[in-house]
Order: structure tokens, then sequence, then C-alpha cells
């Protein structure tokens, strides 16, 4: 399940059909990545799910309390929300039988890096990306995101 290289990595991640975004915020003004990111994958066909324990609806598709809620299940998870909050949704990978998880760092301040999640992850045979933005690497990614991933491809700050 490990892959060490981040392409590898990236490329197993996108590969995934059901992916759930974990930290979609109804308040898009101050929180937009997790609106931004969920849209964006299901532009590009992956089959979508919202999770937020604080809201019912995002557009008209439910958002789910947990991974563990979700019917089907899911393949793959970004994680949009706070260090602290990322160690529960880690574990309950695990319990949903999620085997990719990327946690979000945008190019700016915060992060949903872990390092008490990513060392979970990599214990319990779950591949991680820790850190950038899914956006900078999927198809059709913006000129600001192509621009964020140079900038931090050539200063060293993709994640390892």
């Amino acid at each position: 399940m490990t892959n060490t290289t981040l392409d590898a990595r990236i490329h197993d991640f996108f590969a995934q059909k059901r992916i759930a975004v974990a930290g979609v915020s109804r308040n898009q003004g101050s929180h937009p990545a997790g609106r931004l990111i969920y849209d964006r994958f299901k532009e590009n066909g992956h089959q979508v799910f919202a999770v937020n324990p604080h809201i019912q609806t995002i557009d008209g598709d439910r958002c789910y309390p947990n991974l563990q809620s979700i019917p089907g299940g899911v393949d793959a998870v970004v994680i949009v929300t706070r260090p602290e909050l990322t160690d529960q949704i880690v574990r309950d990978c695990s319990a949903a039988a999620v085997k990719y998880v990327w946690m979000h760092q945008p190019f700016g301040k915060g992060t949903s890096v872990s390092q008490t999640a990513v060392d979970y992850c990599r214990q319990h045979d779950i591949a991680v990306i820790a850190g950038a933005c899914p956006m900078m690497f999927c198809d059709g990614a913006d000129f600001g995101h192509t621009c964020m991933r140079w900038v931090l491809k050539l200063t060293g700050g993709l994640p390892s």
C-alpha cells in the first residue's frame, strides 16, 4: 500500500472513484477550500460525498456526519479540517476501510495535517498525502493552483 513517491500516491488517490471530502463548510466566505475541492472532484467524474456533522445538505446533496454513515463506503478521503479533528477522521478511516487519505494544506496559513494522524495512517496501512491541495494536481487545475504547485516544488514545500 505504501508508495514511496508523491507522484505515485497522487496517481493512486485520483484513481479512486468514491471520494469523501471531510470538512465541507456551509460558510464559503471564510472556509471555501472543502467546497471547492468537493465541486472539482464532482466535475472530474468522481462520486463525491460531503462529510460534516453540522450540516444536512450541500446544494441538495446529502451531507454525512461521518465516514461510517456513507452508504457503500468510500475509497478515499480529503480532509479539510483542523488538525485535532483530522486525528479522529483517520481513525474513522480504519473503521470504514478507507485506504487513501489526503490531508489538505493551503498555500497560506492553516493546515489539516496532524503528525499524529500521519503516523496513525502509516501504522494502519492507509496511504497518506500529508499536505498540499489536491486541486494543484487534478485535471483542469486553475492557474493559481498550478502556480502554487510550481512554487512548492521549487522550494521543496510539497509533501514527501
